[in-house]
């Protein structure tokens, strides 16, 4: 599997890959058709259903949005399919009235009082990412130990699945031995689809306010953002694995992890 291919193109749902085929610290790949990153999975059509359950064999929802989204936006065709089972994971960190699309919100100095002052959306996209870490460590380990499982497919989703999901796409990546440029040409990637993902998502009442409210370019996943996030933990905490075994991650759950994205 290459960057091309990594993609899965579906009707309802515009920022859907594959976390397989990305090169490890060690000269492997990871494995595809184990774990899919994705944007709000709520317009989805029957063929995508068909698609995603029957061929991809997905088993495992791992729903990020907010207990608000989640209500606002009902529940979704997935939630109908009885070989799928959900697991929602709230991160309680969304910086807009419902979701992650806008992190204006995030007070920097509060969040990250151990670095020097930022240039301003460095500091705030940081700050709101580790806010996910502070706030609910434990929907973060849930969320990864979900993402493990071995009975078919995951895939973990928000709204944009961008900030959420590429936090936690970004962890499984590092615990599965993923090297660091990638993990980062992963984030950014989602950059590729922005346009149709911030479209779709201003067709909801749920998502347009937080939307409308800043530029369209303020809402691109840039490199450095993801980067400096993962500086900020390899600092404190000796990297993402560090952070995760302070908070209940073990030698099992990365034995899991890494089964599941090796080949």
């Amino acid at each position: 599997m290459n960057a091309m291919t990594r993609w899965i193109d579906l009707t309802g749902a515009v920022n859907v890959r594959d976390l397989g085929g990305l090169p490890t610290r060690d000269g492997g790949v990871t494995r595809s058709g184990r774990i899919m990153r994705a944007d709000n999975l709520q317009g989805l059509t029957e063929a995508d259903v068909s698609r995603l359950v029957g061929d991809l064999k997905l088993r495992h929802v791992v729903d990020l949005r907010s207990t608000p989204e989640v209500t606002l936006e009902g529940p979704g065709p997935l939630t109908t399919v009885p070989e799928v089972t959900h697991h929602h994971l709230t991160l309680f960190a969304e910086g807009g009235r419902h979701t992650d699309v806008e992190a204006d919100r995030i007070d920097g100095d509060r969040v990250l009082p151990w670095n020097e002052r930022q240039e301003d959306s460095e500091l705030r996209v940081t700050g709101f990412y580790y806010g996910y870490l502070r706030d609910r460590p434990d929907a973060v380990v849930a969320a990864l130990r979900a993402m493990a499982l071995d009975d078919g497919a995951a895939v973990v989703h928000c709204a944009a699945g961008k900030d959420r999901t590429g936090v936690l796409s970004a962890l499984a990546l590092d615990v599965a031995g993923v090297t660091r440029e990638a993990i980062v040409a992963d984030y950014a990637a989602t950059g590729e689809r922005l346009e149709l993902i911030l479209r779709r998502l201003r067709g909801s009442l749920t998502y347009r306010d937080d939307l409308d409210s800043r530029p369209a370019d303020d809402h691109m996943p840039r490199p450095r953002y993801i980067e400096q996030f993962l500086s900020v933990l390899d600092e404190r905490f000796d990297g993402p694995q560090g952070w995760l075994a302070r908070n209940g991650w073990t030698a099992d759950d990365s034995a899991a992890m890494r089964a599941r994205l090796r080949e």
